[in-house]
């Protein structure tokens, strides 16, 4: 039987001011708030909420059979807790209808898994525990920033304990293999993949609203259709876009809302459901291992990383930033936590690309490429040094080295130390209850009416 995956993204750029040269050293705050401010509010209205809205309504519509999953950044999230708290509600409402996951992925929406293993395991912890807090989820299926991977990035992400993992369904990776199977990573079996299938994807995300496209106007029946008429044996369709495509990608006007609303009564009618990827993972078994050497994205038409890192400005702003990541590892100050979560986002790069792409790139107050590298590297400047204050460059590799092995090592005796008391805790439970039960027992029996004694059956002689 088909089944559909769809997931969204969501993910609020944060923005950076003006930051001249002669800043550096007096000037420590780096954002423009009345930008965040502006755009934050403005998808909301325009994409999220509306967007939203229609997925509570399919739910409370078509019940269990309707499913959908989530991400969000850290970073978007402090966005829409500072801006738009009402997304986060609707998003707290959704979670609690037992037909929403949320998955994990990197807490500041960066590139650290190309760059230093130990930052990126920090950031994607720290965005579980923020998943935990705000929609009591645990999350067991991962995804990159961009859908980033590779071989090496799926064994990071298996040694952190997830069970799956999204990733692009592209061509120059799966050659003659399909998108619609479970596939496992090559060098951590354990790790199921699902892939992105780019055309169903970007028919909504990218081409719905497009006249001059042949496959306009795009109708529900017709999409479902070309999905059932897919070769039996290939039952996982994996539809995954940001959730911004509805309303701001695709605006309200085209009836977007309107075509995925139909979409669960459509499906039904051709015998296809709907599954969250943990639903996937734990029920199909893999077909096989997925070969992927060369890190891939789904941005651009190489789907890989070089609108990140395709030009030396990248590349060497990528390098100065991710100088400093051994030494943040011991960083306790919240100022400076924020400021690298917020500098490791990588729209920062993809502002300082200079490759042509086929989607529009808005490069907010910068004028070209090269002002927005000049701008970057002021504000990295500064960071730099204010991280040099706190933790100077004199301390030596085996000085920094001691102290890092000392956290990992605090760290895993802290897991241990959860571990245990999570098994007290269910020990201590039985207990109790075994306790209740012995009082409620007794007390049952107090209760009771005495049984009589058997009236003595009288002889003959009496």
């Amino acid at each position: 039987m088909k089944t559909i995956c769809l997931y969204f993204e969501i993910h609020q750029i944060i923005h950076l001011k003006r930051y001249r040269f002669f800043d550096i050293g007096t000037d420590h705050y780096y954002y423009d708030d009345y930008e965040n401010e502006r755009s934050i509010s403005d998808i909301a209205e325009r994409s999220y909420m509306p967007a939203l809205n229609t997925l509570e309504q399919m739910i409370k519509e078509h019940g269990q059979y309707f499913k959908v999953a989530f991400s969000l950044s850290g970073t978007g999230i402090e966005q829409l807790e500072m801006h738009a708290p009402q997304v986060l509600e609707k998003l707290q409402d959704l979670a609690k209808t037992g037909c929403v996951e949320f998955l994990a992925e990197p807490y500041s929406h960066g590139l650290s898994s190309l760059a230093n293993e130990q930052s990126f395991a920090r950031d994607m912890k720290k965005q579980v525990q923020k998943i935990e807090e705000y929609f009591q989820q645990t999350p067991v299926v991962a995804r990159n920033s961009s859908l980033i991977y590779s071989d090496d990035i799926g064994a990071q992400i298996a040694a952190l304990g997830f069970k799956g993992m999204l990733t692009e369904g592209a061509k120059h990776v799966l050659g003659w293999k399909s998108p619609h199977y479970v596939y496992n990573c090559n060098i951590a079996p354990s790790l199921k993949l699902l892939l992105r299938d780019v055309e169903l994807s970007d028919d909504i995300s990218l081409r719905f609203n497009n006249a001059e496209w042949e496959g306009y106007p795009l109708f529900a029946d017709a999409y479902v259709e070309r999905i059932a008429r897919l070769p039996e044996e290939e039952q996982i369709i994996n539809i995954f876009m940001e959730l911004s495509a509805l309303g701001i990608a695709q605006p309200l006007s085209s009836n977007i809302l309107e075509f995925l609303r139909a979409l669960p009564a459509c499906a039904k009618e051709k015998g296809i459901t709907f599954s969250t990827p943990t639903e996937i993972c734990m029920k199909v078994k893999s077909v096989g291992n997925l070969d992927v050497p060369d890190t891939l994205s789904w941005v651009d038409e190489e789907r890989d990383v070089s609108c990140w890192l395709g030009n030396a400005m990248q590349r060497e702003a990528f390098q100065k930033l991710y100088s400093v990541a051994d030494r943040l590892l011991i960083a306790d100050d919240p100022r400076i936590m924020q400021d690298w979560d917020y500098l490791q986002a990588s729209n920062n790069f993809r502002f300082m690309t200079t490759k042509p792409s086929n989607v529009g790139l808005d490069r907010g107050i910068y004028s070209g490429p090269f002002d927005a590298f000049t701008n970057y590297m002021n504000i990295l400047g500064d960071f730099i040094n204010r991280v040099n204050q706190l933790y100077p460059e004199e301390i030596d590799n085996e000085e920094l080295n001691s102290l890092l092995t000392t956290i990992r090592n605090q760290g895993d005796e802290i897991v241990i130390k959860d571990k245990e008391i999570e098994r007290l805790k269910a020990k201590l439970a039985k207990f109790e209850s075994a306790e209740e039960t012995s009082k409620d027992k007794k007390s049952a029996d107090k209760k009771a009416p005495a049984k009589k004694a058997p009236a003595k059956k009288k002889t003959d002689g009496e």
